[in-house]
């Protein structure tokens, strides 16, 4: 008898395909394949073709097919290739729910939470992106409603709106903890308070609305800030007068100053910082500590 001629016990198979003989059982009798034929005691037996179509089954199974599909491409309904590309997607929804669990994982374990913030970030996580827009959407309608669309208004509103089709494959900790943290700010009412009332000023203040040159306040307070300098201090008032002119009146350093402390706010500026994050910007220097130097300085040397 030549080898494509012989038959093979379901032991044999077994060994060759590598899987138990009673999943080549239950596979047969699940209508995937028939024994090729069997003894004079009933005992199923193989020829070299059911093999080689069992261990096929064996890596299709592997691959994650069902039964069901699997019979489908034996019976020439579906083909390999088409349920691969299926499964494959499948596979990828998965692996973002897995590297999104994990992430969020990772942020508890840093974060030290309890069971109730590990399950606020885990929902807030788990937010679609049209889920998590709205959100956003509905803090920015709020903050903008009643002022023109128009203007810096306008480009104010698109740039608190933007954020990302979809958290990254494999977000990291950080932009996790950043989504997390940004839906607990515009839920807060005392930040909404505050963003409107920034935006309702600078709706009808001019540019700049503190009267004093940027990059002036930028270089001077900010190298004033990173040399430890007392905004209190004699040497603050130096400062000072490099930014706003000496011959200033009383009430426009006093008009200034209310300005400043209009349009500054730590928690605001986080917003910017955590929308760039989701966003994948290139982080930014943080400038409210300058200008909250500036407020001090001006307090003290009105």
């Amino acid at each position: 008898m030549s080898e494509y001629a012989e038959l093979y016990t379901i032991g044999q198979v077994a060994r060759r395909v590598g899987v138990p003989a009673r999943t080549i059982r239950f596979w047969c009798d699940a209508g995937i394949l028939a024994p090729t034929d069997r003894s004079a005691g009933g005992y199923r037996r193989y020829d070299a073709t059911a093999v080689a179509r069992l261990d096929m089954v064996r890596t299709l199974r592997d691959l994650g097919l069902s039964l069901d599909e699997i019979r489908a491409v034996l019976r020439g309904r579906t083909t390999v290739a088409e349920l691969a590309s299926a499964h494959a997607a499948a596979l990828d929804a998965q692996i973002r729910v897995l590297r999104l669990r994990r992430a969020v994982l990772r942020t508890v374990a840093a974060r030290g939470s309890d069971i109730e913030e590990a399950k606020l970030m885990t929902d807030l996580a788990r937010l679609s992106a049209q889920e998590r827009q709205q959100i956003i959407d509905e803090f920015v309608d709020r903050t903008f409603e009643g002022i023109a669309p128009e203007g810096p208004a306008l480009s104010i509103a698109r740039g608190m709106r933007a954020m990302p089709a979809k958290l990254p494959d494999d977000p990291s900790a950080e932009q996790v903890d950043a989504w997390i943290e940004l839906a607990g700010l515009v839920a807060d009412e005392g930040f909404q308070h505050r963003a409107r009332e920034m935006v309702l000023a600078g709706a009808t203040a001019s540019v700049p609305p503190w009267g004093a040159d940027l990059a002036a306040v930028l270089e001077h307070a900010g190298r004033a800030l990173a040399d430890g300098i007392d905004p209190v201090s004699p040497e603050a008032r130096a400062v000072l007068d490099q930014i706003i002119p000496p011959g200033t009146p009383a009430a426009e350093r006093e008009r200034i100053h209310a300005v400043l402390e209009t349009f500054t706010d730590e928690r605001v500026e986080r917003y910017w910082e955590l929308a760039g994050i989701l966003n994948g910007r290139p982080p930014f220097t943080r400038t409210v500590p300058t200008f909250q130097w500036v407020i001090a300085a001006l307090r003290a040397h009105p």
